[in-house]
């Protein structure tokens, strides 16, 4: 039975302030998933499977290790690094795969203990390179969940990589807000954001979700290049990529 995994559909913003200013705005949908409940999806709801092709599936191997292990015992491990040892209910905040593609420029996990608090944070930042950085962060069980660290992972060949990263999350119950702001020394250079109204996670609502939304995981891959030429048309100096790497992770606190 599917209890816990819900549906937010809502838009992304992305505001550059320098050195040129540029703005964009689209709608997407989001799945939040407990991973206990994957198997129950499945079973429930016909467009969607597991670790399986079909209208909208989900895939170990787009997270984590990335390798079709077990996303909760990778979790486990890194939650170990922070000395949490205790059994947890994990939920992940992520695009799914829409006719076998999905990119997640960002996919969240929050790490749930037994009470239902919230105690962890990884927020797993991928490029269009193939490549992944993960920041895992220890975290109180507040409505609103801010983190900050320095940015180690080379993500848009517009941006440095001397930039601090600023998280503010609101814990995701009947709304998304998860907020990115970037800086480098001279103050304030990059806004992101997604918002989003939970559905309930079911047959009807994740078909009108997909019907809405029906070239979702191309549009957004389609964006970030489309967004990436009108840069380069304004000039925007390009940052040479330095570091290849395929899957990294940043204990941000312990």
């Amino acid at each position: 039975m599917i209890k816990n995994s819900k549906i937010y559909t809502g838009k992304v913003i992305h505001r550059r302030f320098k050195p040129k200013e540029h703005y964009f705005k689209y709608s997407v949908f989001s799945l939040l998933i407990d991973l206990d409940e994957l198997e129950d999806i499945q079973k429930e709801i016909s467009i969607f499977s597991y670790n399986k092709f079909n209208i909208i599936s989900f895939f170990d191997k787009d997270h984590g290790e990335r390798d079709s292990s077990s996303l909760k015992n990778w979790v486990y491990s890194n939650l170990k690094t922070l000395g949490i040892e205790e059994e947890v209910k994990i939920k992940l905040l992520c695009y799914p795969r829409i006719f076998g593609y999905v990119f997640n420029p960002l996919s969240i996990f929050f790490v749930y203990d037994k009470s239902s608090k919230l105690i962890a944070i990884l927020y797993e930042v991928k490029n269009t390179f193939g490549e992944q950085h993960t920041y895992v962060f220890k975290t109180n069980d507040e409505k609103v969940i801010q983190n900050s660290c320095k940015k180690q992972f080379y993500v848009s060949p517009f941006i440095e990589m001397n930039c601090d990263y600023s998280f503010k999350i609101l814990k995701p119950e009947e709304q998304l807000s998860v907020v990115i702001n970037q800086s480098d020394e001279e103050g304030k250079l990059l806004f992101a954001s997604q918002d989003g109204i939970a559905q309930e996670f079911n047959n009807k609502n994740l078909i009108i979700s997909f019907l809405s939304h029906p070239l979702m995981s191309f549009k957004v891959i389609a964006a970030i290049h489309y967004e990436a030429f009108k840069l380069w048309i304004k000039r925007i100096k390009l940052v040479t990529k330095k570091i290849n790497l395929r899957n990294n992770i940043t204990i941000e606190n312990k």
